[in-house]
């Protein structure tokens, strides 16, 4: 493995490259923000709000994809603030939490109508659990759900802008921002989309349905440029930083999880779903680090924090094997612990993983040589 000498990404991370130099391009592409000009950019997004207005003809101008995280709380509020009338709406996951319903709610009474997919429990399950044995994620039926539900109501009720948060792709490694652009289609679904390419079609099998998939099926690229629809991301006009989010969420009433980090850096992410957790973990057997390490690295590219001190971080934090998630998610999917960890340990990565004498796995290009390893 080699690690950025710029944050503390590896080269194992999907899209990230690292340059002779020893830079990551997601450091580099965060330096490109420096030179954008921010206010032209706002500018532009008053125009495309102005554009919604017009074309929505009355009805709602937006859909605005939420949850009950901070980003989605920020959406609203820069939407509201835009003039729009937009519909929030959201995917609900099996595994919401209390403190995600309490900022869903609060959301909802800043000013905005709200519609609350839920998906039958038994497919989800089935789903989750097949993804998981397919690809060591649990995630891809949540990735295919989220990014389905708001093209599909915005195409069945002709709304002409979905409104989508910050763009991940450039923020946490892609080379720069002409490669994601400001616009969420399915190129960038297919690349960035965290579903290992796929779309809904390709799970059909004799435990998920045509009828199971519905949900999780989105909108043609011509069933949306016939509806009007265009989706865009807010990050791509205004800047994206997740202690601003953080602080204008807040303002408006969002609440963070006193208990901690539920995984990673941020006491304020990742705080609405008990399974999100495990997609996360997984990275640990399949790349070698863990949501932590892409968390410091935006603190490091922030200016918030030296590498060395998010070196302190890592090696303080020790293991986040997410133990309590995962015994939820085997009540859920109706499996035991030991099919769970059976499942996990086939996506380890022999390219980076090697068994010690003792037995035990390590990673011998860790970025911690002192690392404790369990």
């Amino acid at each position: 493995m080699i690690w950025c000498r710029s944050c503390v990404l590896p080269d194992t991370r999907p899209n990230l490259r690292i340059a002779e130099d020893g830079v990551c391009n997601a450091c580099r592409a965060h330096g490109t923000k420096r030179r954008i000009d921010w206010a032209a950019r706002r500018r532009q997004l008053e125009a495309v709000a102005a554009s919604a207005r017009q074309a929505s003809a009355g009805g709602y101008d937006c859909v605005i994809p939420v949850s009950g995280g901070k980003d989605s709380t920020w959406q609203v509020v820069k939407c509201l603030e835009l003039g729009l009338k937009p519909l929030a709406v959201t995917w609900r996951p099996p595994g919401r939490t209390a403190i995600g319903q309490r900022n869903l709610d609060n959301l909802i009474r800043l000013g905005v109508d709200h519609v609350d997919w839920s998906i039958a429990p038994d497919v989800e399950a089935r789903f989750m659990l097949a993804a998981f044995e397919r690809h060591g994620s649990t995630a891809i039926p949540m990735h295919l759900a989220l990014f389905s539900i708001p093209l599909t109501i915005a195409v069945r009720f002709r709304i002409p802008l979905v409104v989508w948060g910050e763009n991940s792709a450039f923020e946490y490694g892609s080379r720069d921002e002409a490669d994601t652009g400001f616009r969420l289609d399915a190129a960038w679904l297919r690349t960035y989309g965290v579903t290992q390419g796929t779309v809904a079609r390709d799970w059909l099998s004799d435990q998920l349905s045509a009828k199971d998939l519905i949900p999780y099926s989105a909108p043609s690229e011509a069933e949306l440029d016939a509806a009007g629809v265009r989706a865009v991301f807010l990050g791509y006009y205004l800047e994206w930083d997740p202690e601003e989010t953080r602080r204008v969420a807040m303002a408006h009433g969002f609440s963070s999880d006193a208990a901690g980090p539920r995984t990673g850096y941020y006491d304020f992410a990742d705080i609405d779903d008990d399974f999100i957790s495990l997609h996360h973990w997984m990275k640990w057997y399949k790349f070698g680090f863990t949501r932590l390490f892409d968390n410091l690295s935006l603190e490091i590219r922030n200016g918030r924090m030296t590498r060395e001190a998010a070196i302190a971080v890592i090696r303080a934090t020790g293991d986040q094997t997410p133990h309590a998630d995962i015994d939820r998610f085997c009540a859920f999917a109706g499996i035991d612990r030991a099919r769970f960890l059976a499942i996990a340990e086939t996506f380890r990565n022999p390219a980076i993983w090697q068994r010690r004498a003792d037995g035990r796995w390590h990673i011998p290009d860790f970025l911690l040589p002192d690392w404790t390893w369990t």
